[in-house]
Order: structure tokens, then sequence, then C-alpha cells
């Protein structure tokens, strides 16, 4: 028996969203993509019933913007469950360890089922460890109703962002669920950076945390402008102007790279005169890479965190990761010292690179070599890969220009996977180049913002020309 059949019988309560039956027009998915934006920023500001105030420390902190998750809320877990699920499942079929025939309906169907019930389990698991590590306040004092209750909102939550999710990608919205959240995270993020009017007791006296407020407060309080402009430009330890024009240069950069792509000529067999083009872009697999090294990255720090909380002196749990309290940090902060965890982690300054260079070294190697494996992966397991776009072709009975349709393969094979390669590279090493600079919301933050900004922009050009556009009318 094939396991997407052992599925079957949980198909039935899994939450579905049903498939639109007719063309949803693009003024009702705006609507249905503006709805679902909403539902999921009250979900970010509604506490969880029952939890204690304590100052542990918090596992996905380094990761919050980027998984779209806010510490405390009901979007405390984000999309971490349904990302994880994502990766594991298509890397699993990848692998041909799942046999699945993506042609085939109901294997498509019950593949998609088995991705759901992952994600679940993955959202339950992930409660459980928040509610035993302590995360919440000591188990004892919580009681098993009040744990019992915070794992059931979290569980609760994780399927209203799966359903959301689905309900986007089925066609009522645009784009994805997931890709939506996390874009209006990280924008979020910069805005708050650059405009907060939080004040913070650096022991310089009471700055703005708002890098713009910040320096117009100083160079209105301060007599020595020069030195007030040189603090703004360059202050630590909170946001200044250098890091937002480093996160508007990398903004610039990335668009610019968009535009990077290869136009194959192509023509109909049947009709003679009709020809058209197959644009293969540098970044032929989006943001993808960076997102599953997102996941892949977050859960390490997750479970480095916490087998260091209960077992700190154990060797196999330092080679993982060794963490400490940030000394300053708000919200129980915690960094990575040693270990892999610590590794993987990007340098926080120019001094952190200098000081530790090796650091440096193995972490531009370690994003550069994932996001071109995750690129390469994703393009046989998602339909993209010269043999996928071949058999498009030919279905639509297209070939390549001055190529008989025995060489279209070859001809893709030229340029997908070095696209998929190089492309996944490239996208590694701007996160690289941002996280040095030091851009506001990390480097993969600002990319993952980019990218998902620029695929909605071109969702509305091509509405513009299929629909009118009466939404703005």
């Amino acid at each position: 028996m094939r396991f997407l059949h052992l599925i079957k019988p949980v198909m039935c309560i899994l939450p579905e969203v049903k498939s639109p039956e007719r063309n949803v027009q693009f003024k009702e998915r705006m609507m249905w993509t503006i709805i679902t934006l909403l539902i999921f920023l009250v979900c970010c500001q509604i506490p969880l019933y029952g939890i204690r105030s304590n100052n542990s420390a918090d596992p996905f902190y380094w990761m919050r913007v980027i998984l779209a998750s806010n510490r405390g809320t009901l979007m405390e877990l984000g999309i971490s469950p349904i990302v994880t699920s994502g990766m594991v499942m298509q890397l699993l079929a990848g692998s041909k360890i799942i046999q699945v025939d993506q042609s085939n309906k109901e294997d498509r169907a019950l593949f998609q089922g088995a991705q759901k019930l992952c994600g679940l389990l993955i959202t339950i698991g992930e409660a459980l460890a928040y509610v035993m590590s302590g995360m919440y306040g000591d188990v004892k004092e919580l009681g098993a109703g009040n744990s019992t209750l915070i794992i059931l909102q979290l569980f609760f939550a994780g399927v209203i962002v799966l359903v959301l999710d689905e309900l986007l990608t089925k066609g009522y919205g645009l784009g994805s669920g997931i890709s939506l959240f996390i874009a209006t995270n990280i924008c979020e993020n910069i805005i708050w950076k650059a405009f907060s009017p939080t004040t913070i007791n650096t022991g310089r006296g009471t700055e703005f945390e708002g890098a713009i407020i910040a320096m117009f407060h100083m160079l209105v309080t301060r007599s020595d402008k020069a030195r007030a402009l040189h603090e703004a430009f360059y202050r630590q330890n909170l946001p200044n102007i250098f890091n937002l024009l480093a996160t508007v240069f990398v903004f610039i950069i990335v668009i610019y790279f968009q535009g990077f792509r290869v136009d194959l000529p192509v023509k109909y067999e049947r009709y003679r005169g009709h020809t058209g083009s197959y644009p293969i872009k540098l970044f032929y697999t989006s943001n993808i890479p960076i997102i599953l090294q997102t996941a892949l990255v977050s859960n390490l720090y997750f479970f480095s965190q916490l087998l260091h909380k209960r077992y700190p002196t154990n060797i196999l749990v330092k080679l993982l990761g060794k963490w400490q309290e940030q000394d300053g940090g708000r919200g129980g902060q915690s960094v990575p010292v040693s270990g892999l965890a610590y590794y993987v982690s990007p340098p926080t300054s120019l001094a952190e690179i200098l000081f530790d260079p090796f650091h440096a070294v193995f972490y531009l190697a370690f994003i550069l070599i994932t996001c071109a494996l995750f690129s390469i992966t994703w393009i046989e397991v998602s339909g993209s890969s010269p043999k996928d776009v071949a058999k498009q072709l030919r279905d639509q009975q297209m070939v390549i220009k001055g190529f008989r349709e025995k060489s279209v393969i070859k001809v893709l094979n030229r340029y997908i996977p070095i696209a998929a390669a190089f492309g996944g590279m490239c996208i590694g090493a701007l996160t690289v180049v941002a996280d040095f600079m030091g851009a506001i919301g990390s480097g993969t933050g600002i990319l993952l913002a980019v990218t998902i900004i620029f695929q909605y922009f071109e969702m509305f050009q091509k509405e513009r020309g299929s629909d009118s556009m009466s939404f703005f009318a």
C-alpha cells in the first residue's frame, strides 16, 4: 500500500476550502485578500489566554518577522508549521520516498491532504514544546487546564492560518497567504524601525527608537549638529540611518536583478507565423530557497534552545548550539554563542566579522550552498524542471525556434538548472550582503519582502491587462 493511501481515512476531517466554480473577478479577489490580511493582523494582537508573564528566552526571536509570528499572541507560531510541513513533504516527494504522480488528480489531492496533516501535527508538536519548555510560565503554576487551553488556542490559530493560505491559493485572493503574511510583517517592522515614537534610555540620555525620528530629535536638541548627525547615522544597538539606507539599497538591487532573464523564442507547430517567448528568469525559483532555508534554520534554533535549556552540559547539545541572554536585550532575547546554531547565524557587525572571520566564511558558504541545493530540489518537485517544461510546451504544441521537438529538453537543460542554482546562490549572496550592511529586518527578511512585493506587482500588471480594474475606479 502506498503512503498516500493511508491519508484517505482522515481526508474527511481535514479543513478544506472548496475551489471556485467560476472565474473570480479582480475586485472580489482584492476584497478577500484584504479580509484575509485583516484577520491575520487581528490575530497578531489577540493575546493568548492563560499565560503567565516570564522572562524566558524566545526561541524564535531571530525569525519572528520572517515567520510572520508575534510572541504571546494567537500568531505565536506564525507560518512556521505550514512552511516546515511543505518543506518536509516536498523533499520526501523529491527524493522519491513518497511516490506522487502530480498529473493524477487524486494523488495531488492526497498529497495536499498529507501536507495539511503534517502541518497540523507540527503545530501540535510546537505548541506542546512551547508549553513544556516553560515559555508561558512554569507548567506546575499554569496547571493542566491552562496548559491544555494554550495548546488548543495555538492549534486553532494554526488551522486559521492554514485555511487563510488555502483561501488565497485556491484563487479567491491574490498570491498566497504565506507570502502576504511575510511581506506584511517585514514591511511593518521596517516602518516601525524607521518611525517608532517609543523612547529608550540608552545611558546617553533618552532616544527615540525610530531612526528618522531619532535623527530629527538629535538635530533639534543637541548643540553639536555634526556629532548629532554622526550618531544618528551610526548609533549602536538601535536602528540608525545607515541601516535604513542599506535597506533601501538592497531593495533597489533586488528589483534590478528581478529583470535579468533569458527569453527562449518559441513557435506553434500548427499555426505558422504565431510566435512567442518562454522567459527563464535569473530568480527562477523566486524566494522559495530563502523560505525553505529560513524554515530549516528556525527549527534548528528552536530545538537547540529547548535542548540547551534542559541539558546545558551535554556535549552533543553544546555542539548543536550554546545560548546566552543578550545584555540589555528586551523581551528575553538570547543569542547563540557557539555550536552549529552560532555559525549559521549572521554576523551582526563588521567588528564581529573581523573578530571571527571563520564564522563569516562559514555563514556565507552555508547560505550559498543551502539556497542553491533547495533551488535545484524545488524545480524537481514543483513541476518546473526541464522535463516538466518540455512536456508543457509539447502539450501546447509549441517548440523552440530552430530546434526539433526531441531537442527541446536538451536546450532547456542548458538554462533551467543553471538559472535555478545560480539564481539561488544570488539570492543567498544578496541576503549575506544585506546582513553584513546591517539592513533592517535581516537580509533574509528584505529579500523575501522585495521578491513578494515584486510578485504582487506582476500580478497587478497581469490583472490590469485582463480586467477592467474597476476596484480602483
